[in-house]
């Protein structure tokens, strides 16, 4: 046998660091699923463990304590569910009306998705006791295509097609008004059809882009009755 073969065959019953790598996603997946099923409270490492095959030794050699694990297993669950730079890019497609209906389709979509009604169901049952699983959310899944946005605005405000003075706010406003609502339906097992949806998120692009369009200035009325002007 070679001797450098040798050297580098792993050890018998060794697992690959692709296979280490695949039984710790296997476990935070699993325990996600505990959490969301019996609450942070009920879930237990053991059984979190036993469902992966693993020992609670195991766990805790990895993860101090049952905080821990939950906290690392939303953490995997909001990198799943943030959007990859270029599909966010993608939504642009140089008419304004049409990209501001794919950023808020795409985002919907999203909390659609089997991982992220996970990922909002565990945020809304347990972000009391966890808050920071929030700001993260936020940060990691949302503040990009915010990003994306404001700077869309900002661009089209520059070529004076829109007058949007602050527009990180204005793009925190778009998601309240066009995507906030069809969301809430979903995560409230209302069913919304293609049609309904398409017709929300179609009137809340054009009142937000009615309302973020350049107005002509008109100064107040001057008048010297004093009585009139404060009508």
């Amino acid at each position: 046998m070679n001797e450098i073969s040798a050297i580098r065959r792993p050890r018998a019953g060794r697992p690959t660091r692709e296979q280490a790598q695949a039984r710790h996603a296997e476990l935070l997946d699993r325990a996600l699923d505990h959490f969301l099923d019996k609450g942070f409270e009920q879930a237990t490492i053991e059984a979190i463990a036993g469902d992966v095959g693993m020992t609670k030794r195991t766990v805790y050699a990895r993860y101090a304590d049952k905080g821990a694990l939950f906290r690392a297993a939303v953490h995997r669950a909001i990198e799943r569910y943030s959007i990859a730079p270029e599909r966010i890019r993608a939504t642009d497609v140089g008419d304004l009306e049409q990209t501001l209906t794919n950023i808020a389709m795409l985002r919907i979509d999203l909390v659609s998705s089997p991982e992220g009604l996970k990922l909002q169901r565990i945020i809304q049952t347990e972000s009391y006791r966890f808050p920071e699983i929030f700001t993260e959310t936020y940060e990691i899944g949302a503040m990009p295509t915010i990003k994306f946005l404001a700077g869309l605005l900002a661009r089209e405000t520059t070529a004076g097609r829109l007058a949007v003075a602050d527009p990180i706010m204005a793009a925190n406003a778009f998601m309240s008004m066009v995507v906030s609502g069809p969301v809430r339906f979903i995560l409230s097992g209302i069913p919304l059809s293609a049609g309904q949806l398409r017709r929300r998120v179609d009137y809340g692009v054009r009142f937000f882009l009615d309302g973020a369009l350049p107005r002509p200035y008109c100064p107040p009325e001057i008048t010297d009755n004093p009585e009139r002007g404060s009508k």
